[in-house]
């Protein structure tokens, strides 16, 4: 049944022809092919995004919005339009809702640094979930401990879901935020995020989403969840490393105070006082990140192109695929086992640390991630020092599955 939904789909995703963009594909490492399956940490970049970084350095480059010269204009007018693509990609209602910023860690920061700032005091609650990338923790502990608020966190149970009757139960009239995760890096679990989102807002709290993990396999439409702020990284949908994007609406973002001061953020600047600039130019001090935000529509066009359904119906025959294959592997055992989730699994094999098992897989050209995932709070509550993790993406294939199924028991001999 698994081959048969496997077949179906490669007549939809052109496999071959998808990871013949992708030029780190065909290096080979100890003379065999490599295998990528280390995703859910940075993903490889295709031709057209090599290609847009190339192209402005060769063709364009220039400072943006200061300049009336041509090059300039050329500049500004690739970069706003990325922020467009942006915008349709993920469904915000105007291009001001869009910031640039580093990645999702910066978007995070943001928050916690303007709104988390303005609107948290003394006694106001914030939830997050045990499951959070230490991203998503540390901002509102270090802004909780500033503001004495009290942070509060949903647990999950043994199939790594979080408890949603735990998280209605610390839901109160003094929580102010709810910040969560969409897809889990560790677990691949999908959380039910709208249900959250309408939990939250009952409350009179608002929600901000880390979407990671989310955004390079489910559809984002943020106007259709209805969250407050969006969080995500260009790297991890096969974008450059170094950019990011953080969503707002409109009301919240002109309300919350500057996050850095500088250069482009300014209306005007004297002695006496100093003007800031309307959105979104009020959350991008300096000098961006030109280049790779220019590329990050490449990206994005990318993804669209291929077919964000075609991509997901991959990924999830896949971790079908994988989840049969690994569990036949005696004395290996799978964390996170929820029903509803995406290209992820992490495990571990008896008494094997995980990075000795990732050390033999990379002895045979097999690229996976080893340890904590930035999860360590998560970890702890598994009793478990880290995972081997496997995480997919469009161009991988069963194929390879088979050689990280082979790949394993060889290791396994070798460790046991």
């Amino acid at each position: 049944m698994i081959m048969e939904t496997a077949s179906a789909i490669l007549n939809t995703l052109p496999v071959s022809e998808v990871r013949s963009q992708f030029p780190l594909l065909q290096r080979t490492i100890n003379n065999k092919p490599i295998v990528y399956l280390d995703n859910a940490a940075t993903t490889q970049k295709p031709w057209p995004v090599i290609n847009a970084l190339r192209d402005f350095y060769v063709n364009t480059n220039a400072n943006i919005h200061r300049g009336i010269h041509t090059l300039a204009e050329e500049a500004t007018t690739a970069y706003e339009a990325t922020r467009l693509a942006v915008q349709s990609f993920i469904g915000a209602a105007a291009p001001e809702e869009i910031i640039f910023t580093r990645g999702t860690t910066e978007s995070i920061n943001l928050v916690a640094n303007t709104w988390g700032k303005q609107n948290i005091h003394e006694g106001d609650e914030i939830i997050i979930s045990a499951m959070e990338h230490h991203s998503n923790i540390v901002p509102w502990q270090i802004l909780c401990a500033e503001k004495k608020a009290v942070l509060k966190v949903v647990p999950v149970n043994d199939a790594g879901e979080l408890i949603m009757e735990e998280f209605e139960k610390l839901l109160s009239p003094k929580t102010k935020l709810v910040a969560i995760t969409y897809v889990s890096n560790s677990l691949g679990t999908i959380n039910p995020i709208s249900d959250i989102i309408t939990m939250a807002h009952n409350v009179g709290a608002l929600v901000l989403v880390d979407g990671a993990q989310a955004t390079v396999h489910l559809n984002i439409q943020v106007q259709h969840l209805n969250c407050d702020f969006y969080a995500f990284s260009g790297h991890k949908i096969y974008g450059p490393t170094g950019v990011g994007v953080l969503y707002g609406k409109q009301a919240l973002l002109e309300s919350m105070p500057v996050f850095m001061g500088g250069g482009e953020m300014i209306k005007e600047v004297s002695f006496e006082k100093t003007t800031y600039a309307v959105l979104p130019y009020k959350y991008e001090a300096g000098t961006p990140n030109i280049a790779d935000t220019v590329a990050l529509k490449a990206a994005i066009d990318f993804m669209q192109q291929t077919g964000i359904e075609k991509i997901q119906a991959h990924e999830n025959a896949l971790l079908a695929y994988a989840t049969d294959k690994l569990l036949q592997i005696d004395a290996l055992h799978i964390y996170g086992t929820a029903k509803n989730k995406t290209g992820v699994i992490s495990f571990l094999i008896k008494n094997i640390h995980p990075q000795d098992m990732g050390v033999l897989l990379d002895n045979q050209a097999i690229a996976v991630r080893t340890g904590h995932h930035c999860t360590q709070p998560l970890m702890h509550r598994f009793g478990i020092p880290g995972t081997v993790r496997a995480s997919f993406a469009m161009y991988n294939t069963f194929e390879e599955v088979d050689a990280l199924v082979k790949g394993i028991e060889k290791s396994k001999k070798m460790l046991l």
